[in-house]
């Protein structure tokens, strides 16, 4: 049986996954348009759905490109890691929610319970990093407690 954290990580894990494999889905259905794109009477119509197809070909290179900085950022996580303060790989629990601070894969459901998968670089990352359990911070006006690091 995997811990809490390592199912948040295999989780997270699995959101690269799917997102890649969708931007290389797209990719392909690009090429293959672009490469089924027939001359027409009309000339420019041509060149203009192929140079569509590329800028949609190049946006999703971009993205993959993203999703392999994603890979790198959890590939340095070790979900068995320990620590009394938040820092990537932490699974902290606080009054508003619970967040593994690995990647901002949005919420993420084990067991019936909603955690939410935030990069420590997102607004309440930031907050959250180097916090223990008992301290407190300001989030939009309101005070949010850490109730316990993992």
């Amino acid at each position: 049986m995997s811990t809490l954290k390592e199912q948040l990580y295999r989780l997270c894990g699995e959101y690269i996954s799917k997102r890649e494999a969708d931007i290389k889905r797209v990719i392909a259905e690009a090429r293959e348009a672009a490469n089924n794109e027939t001359k027409s009477s009309a000339g420019d119509k041509y060149e203009t759905g192929r140079e569509l197809m590329q800028q949609e070909i190049d946006l999703n290179r971009t993205r993959i490109n993203e999703l392999n900085k994603l890979k790198q950022v959890l590939e340095r996580i070790s979900p068995a890691h320990k620590s009394e303060t938040a820092q990537p790989g932490s699974l902290v629990y606080t009054s508003i929610g619970n967040y593994y601070i690995a990647i901002g894969a949005g919420q993420l459901n084990v067991d019936g319970c909603n955690y939410y998968a935030i990069s420590a670089a997102s607004p309440i990352g930031l907050k959250l990093m180097t916090l223990k359990t008992g301290s407190s911070f300001l989030l939009n006006g309101k005070t949010v407690e850490i109730i316990n690091v993992d």
